[in-house]
């Protein structure tokens, strides 16, 4: 009990929203509920079940999620593995972080199946977003699969590649499309090992050994830097050395016949500033240092990368003419970088920030970006500093026009809205829309102009085929 006690502390040290008394007392009562609810069962591990809850609330506080998300972490997994029912998680925690359980409940419920057909994992992903009205359901998620992964070597063998599978799939995308960087680095990396471990140990042992040996020449750099950029009276809220994430680095490598002298960016100095302006300045420091290499500068805050991401990137010959990358960004940018959507509970809780100003200071995104995103920012950019009303505005669909809808065999199938049990049986196959006589929505009968609702299992019913004359 003391135990639980000291994880509950560290829990608490976690959260980066300022926690006032009312959201403190919400993630004691859900810990405190989940414990009780859990108590008895054990991971593969053999630790006890409710470590895992934790540890998935712990991901949602370093990320910067508020108290009800870290709340519904904690309870994610109670109605799926417990006799109490999501009505009774309803009655005791309210209607919002009842909602956040059941969606994670619904998602648990997808699987991915044994296929290489890249519009069925697609729709998969779509799936995932589109049956989460609520953008909190999916950050759970991957909190919830980040820490299954960390722990995916206590599994049978043969189950690991596949999990793995699913993961690089589809979670790793969506951490991507949701900018949460942090999340997808390690997910990518935890995937590369136990669906390449050959090349997984030969990239490791290769980046460890490089930073190893480049170690003296970054930290020299980080200290010639830093002094620089301090005589100018510039405040450094951050400087540090960070290491190119395993499954980045492979990929880079392949194409460049295995050579790691080849990589730029394997050590990278990130130098977090306060202001745009002071990114600028920091760059013009570090060029006055060491010499850039050409044609390596990259402005990331003028123009962003598709997914949002901002920051100054320079190539430079450093100490003894050692190749490194120097990253260069504000907070702000740092948090969107690391944490994506969930920075903005940071800055809503903590600061009370303007968006509607944040967001039109934006400048545009590269014509590239993708579809929802942009539509979040336009969401977003309407917004101001009423949290209600943001947090209202997570329940946006980003597939409003379409359905998602699954077969008995688990095969997600993509409609328009509205459809009907007909149209989910054409557009399977003609034959079957041509034979249906009856279906069912999640195991129950319903007509056949029945709307079908995002998530629902359809099950259709065929005309019986006669046997031929003479065969009976």
């Amino acid at each position: 009990m003391i135990l639980l006690k000291s994880e509950l502390k560290n829990l608490l040290k976690k959260v980066k929203v300022p926690l006032t008394q009312s959201r403190k007392d919400l993630i004691i009562r859900a810990f405190e509920f989940a414990e009780r609810a859990h108590q008895g069962q054990k991971r593969k591990s053999g630790e006890d079940y409710f470590s895992h809850c934790i540890a998935t609330a712990e991901i949602l506080a370093q990320i910067g999620m508020g108290s009800k998300t870290i709340a519904a972490g904690l309870l994610h997994d109670v109605p799926e593995d417990t006799p109490i029912t999501l009505t009774e998680i309803k009655k005791e925690f309210g209607e919002d972080i009842h909602n956040l359980v059941e969606g994670i409940t619904k998602l648990g419920k997808i699987k991915l199946k044994e296929t290489k057909e890249e519009y069925l994992i697609e729709n998969l992903r779509k799936m995932f977003l589109a049956m989460a009205a609520d953008i909190r359901v999916v950050i759970i998620k991957l909190a919830d699969r980040l820490h299954n992964m960390r722990t995916l070597e206590f599994n049978p063998p043969e189950k690991r590649p596949r999990i793995a599978r699913e993961t690089m799939e589809i979670f790793v995308p969506i951490a991507d499309r949701l900018g949460i960087g942090e999340i997808k680095a390690e997910l990518e990396d935890l995937c590369f090992k136990f669906i390449d471990s050959k090349h997984y140990k030969i990239v490791k042992k290769l980046r460890d050994d490089y930073y190893r040996e480049g170690e003296k020449f970054n930290n020299q750099a980080i200290r010639e830097l830093e002094k620089e950029i301090r005589n100018r009276k510039i405040k450094i809220i951050k400087i540090y050395g960070r290491a190119k994430n395993l499954r980045s680095l492979f990929l880079k490598l392949e194409k460049r016949e295995m050579d790691i002298g080849r990589i730029y960016d394997l050590i990278a100095i990130r130098i977090i500033v306060p202001t745009v302006s002071d990114c600028y300045e920091v760059l013009g420091i570090t060029h006055k240092v060491y010499r850039p290499m050409v044609g390596r500068i990259k402005d990331y805050i003028s123009l962003p990368k598709p997914n949002g991401y901002q920051s100054i990137h320079t190539t430079i010959f450093g100490p003894e003419g050692r190749i490194m990358e120097i990253q260069i960004r504000t907070q702000k940018m740092h948090d969107e970088a690391e944490f994506g959507i969930a920075s903005h509970w940071i800055y809503n809780e903590n600061k009370r920030r303007d968006w509607k100003n944040y967001f039109r200071s934006q400048e545009t995104y590269s014509e590239k970006e993708v579809g929802w995103i942009r539509q979040l920012r336009e969401w977003q950019s309407e917004v101001g500093q009423d949290n209600k009303t943001f947090l209202e505005g997570l329940k946006i669909d980003f597939f409003r026009n379409r359905i998602f809808a699954i077969t008995p065999k688990g095969d997600v199938i993509d409609l328009p809205e509205e459809a009907t049990p007909v149209d989910f049986a054409y557009e399977i196959h003609s034959e079957i829309g041509n034979s249906i006589t009856g279906a069912k929505a999640d195991g129950k009968m319903v007509p056949l102009d029945y709307k079908i609702k995002n998530g629902q299992m359809l099950e259709v019913i065929l005309k019986k085929k006669r046997s031929p004359i003479g065969n009976g």
